[in-house]
C-alpha cells in the first residue's frame, strides 16, 4: 500500500507540474516578455505544493503510526491485562502480537493474543487507508492553492529556487546533526566502556581476549581488553597495501598522463577503474585461495615458519584494492596542471623527468594526497579481507607471515552474539570504533595541512 501511495504522489507531482507549465506558456503567450518566470518554474512551484507536504505527511504518519497503534492496542486489552509488566515484558507482548498478526507462530498463542491480533490488523488496515485520504487531500488541496496563485507576475522562480535553498540547508543540517550523533553515540558508549575497563589497560595492554561469561553458570575467560595488539595488526597490514599501492598508482597515474597515448590510456583506465568495483568478498575469495596458498608455499620453499591466514597475504589483496583510489586522483590531479608548466619547465632546458619530479608532482600533490589518505583510510576500515585472510585472533607481532587481527574486524566479531549490550565485550566494539573514528580524523588534518603547505595558486 505505501508503494502505490509513493507511486501516487510521483504521478500527481508530475501531473501539477504539466498543468502549471502550461498555465505558464499562456501567460508566455498573452503577456511575453512581461512574464517574470519561465514556464518550466510555474510548473515545478505546483509540483512542490502538491508532492512535498504529501511526502512529509506521509514519513511523519509512518513515523508516528506504529506508537499509535500500540497505545490503542493495550488500551484495547482486557481488564488487568498488562497490570504488572514491566516494559520489557510490555514490548515482548507486542511483539508476540504483531507476530501473530504477521502468522509467524511459534507454539499456541492464547485467545487474547489472536484476538489483539486481530484487533492490530483492523488498526493498520484503517491507518492506511487514513493516510491515503488524508495525502491525496492534502496535494489535491496544495495542488489549487498554487494554481490559484499563478499570475503572469508570479515570482514563481524565487519561490522554487527558495525551496531548493532550504532542501540544500536540510540536507547539510542532517549530515551535521547525523555526524554529532555518531560522535555522541560513540563517547558515550566509550564512556561507560572505561567505566568498567581502565583506559590505560585499553590503551596500552598486550592481551586481547575479550571472552567474559554470559551466564553464571557458563565457563569463560575474565576477559583481557588490551588492545595493543589489535591496533599493531591494523597498522601492520594498511603499511603492507599502502607499500603496494602508493608507488603502483603515482607511477601509473604518471604514465598514463605524461607517457601513454591515447590508445593506451583508453584501454589501461577503465580496467585500474574496474577494480575499485570489485565485492571486497571476491577480493577475500582471492586471498585466501590463491594468495595465502602461494605465500605459505613460498615460505616452506624458503624455510620460514608461515601461517595459513597472514597480514602479508591481507596486506598484499588490500593494496590491489586500493590501487584505483591512489590511481584516478593522481590521475586527475596530474591532468589538472596546467600545460604552460610543462612548457615552461622543457624549454628551460629541463629532461621530462625533472619536469615530473620537480614541477608536476609538487604542482598535483595535494590531489595526491587526498587519494593516498582515501587509500589509507579505505583500507584500514576494511573488514572482509582480512576475515577471510589474515584471521581473528589478535597477535602481538609486526611479522606479517603470522597471523593478526584489525579493528573493523574485532567489531564485527564483538558485536556477534548474545552477550548483554552494557557488557564489556560489546562496549569494547565502541571503544575501538572512536579510536577509528580519532585516527582518521587525524589523517584528515594531516592531509589538510600538506595541500595547504604544498598548494599552489596557477593564473
Amino acid at each position: 500500500m505505501l508503494g502505490y501511495l509513493v507511486l501516487a504522489i510521483i504521478v500527481f507531482s508530475l501531473a501539477a507540474f504539466y498543468v502549471g507549465r502550461s498555465a505558464g506558456n499562456r501567460f508566455v503567450a498573452v503577456e511575453g516578455a512581461a512574464t517574470h518566470s519561465l514556464p518550466g518554474y510555474h510548473g515545478a512551484f505546483v509540483a512542490i505544493w502538491v508532492g512535498v507536504p504529501a511526502l512529509v505527511l506521509v514519513l511523519l504518519w509512518l513515523l508516528f503510526q506504529e506508537t499509535v497503534i500500540d497505545g490503542l492496542l493495550l488500551a484495547g486489552l482486557p481488564a488487568g491485562a498488562i497490570d504488572g509488566l514491566s516494559a520489557a515484558q510490555t514490548r515482548l507482548l507486542l511483539s508476540e502480537i504483531k507476530n501473530v498478526a504477521g502468522g509467524r507462530m511459534f507454539g499456541t498463542p492464547s485467545e487474547m493474543v489472536l484476538e489483539a491480533a486481530q484487533t492490530y490488523l483492523r488498526w493498520q488496515g484503517i491507518a492506511g487507508w487514513a493516510m491515503i485520504v488524508v495525502a491525496v487531500a492534502i496535494m489535491l488541496i496544495g495542488g489549487f492553492l498554487a494554481y490559484t496563485r499563478l499570475a503572469p507576475r508570479f515570482r514563481a522562480r524565487h519561490g522554487v529556487e527558495r525551496f531548493v535553498t532550504a532542501f540544500m540547508i536540510f540536507c547539510s543540517a542532517a549530515a551535521i546533526l547525523t555526524t554529532l550523533g555518531i560522535i555522541v553515540s560513540l563517547v558515550y558508549e566509550s564512556l561507560q566502556f572505561f567505566a568498567m575497563v581502565p583506559a590505560h589497560e585499553f590503551f596500552f595492554g598486550l592481551n586481547w581476549e575479550p571472552q567474559i561469561p554470559i551466564r553464571d553458570d557458563q565457563v569463560a575467560g575474565a576477559g583481557a581488553f588490551g588492545a595493543v595488539p589489535v591496533f599493531l595488526g591494523t597498522l601492520l597490514i594498511a603499511t603492507i597495501a599502502m607499500i603496494i599501492a602508493i608507488p603502483v598508482g603515482i607511477f601509473s597515474a604518471i604514465y598514463l598522463v605524461e607517457y601513454a597515448d591515447k590508445n593506451v590510456r583508453n584501454f589501461i583506465k577503465p580496467i585500474l577503474e574496474i577494480l575499485a568495483g570489485v565485492p571486497t568478498v571476491v577480493y577475500g575469495f582471492f586471498a585466501v585461495l590463491t594468495v595465502a596458498p602461494a605465500i605459505r608455499q613460498a615460505g616452506n620453499l624458503l624455510g620460514l615458519s608461515t601461517s595459513p591466514n597472514s597480514a602479508l597475504a591481507a596486506g598484499l589483496v588490500m593494496g590491489i584494492m586500493v590501487i584505483p583510489f591512489i590511481s584516478s586522483l593522481s590521475d586527475d590531479a596530474l591532468r589538472a596542471v596546467p600545460r604552460s608548466l610543462r612548457d615552461g619547465s622543457l624549454a628551460m632546458g629541463a629532461t621530462r623527468g625533472e619536469t615530473i619530479t620537480k614541477v608536476l608532482v609538487p604542482a598535483a600533490l595535494p590531489g595526491i594526497m587526498g587519494g593516498v589518505l582515501l587509500a589509507f583510510s579505505r583500507a584500514i576500515g576494511e573488514t572482509m579481507i582480512v576475515v577471510m585472510a589474515a584471521g581473528l585472533i589478535a597477535t602481538m607481532t609486526i611479522n606479517p607471515l603470522d597471523s593478526v587481527t584489525t579493528v573493523t574486524v574485532q567489531i564485527v566479531t564483538l558485536l556477534i552474539g548474545d552477550t548483554a549490550f552494557d557488557s564489556p565485550k560489546t562496549l569494547a566494539a565502541f571503544a575501538l570504533g572512536l579510536v577509528l573514528f580519532v585516527v582518521t580524523l587525524c589523517l584528515n588534518v594531516v592531509a589538510l595541512t600538506i595541500v595547504r603547505k604544498y598548494r599552489e595558486q596557477y593564473d
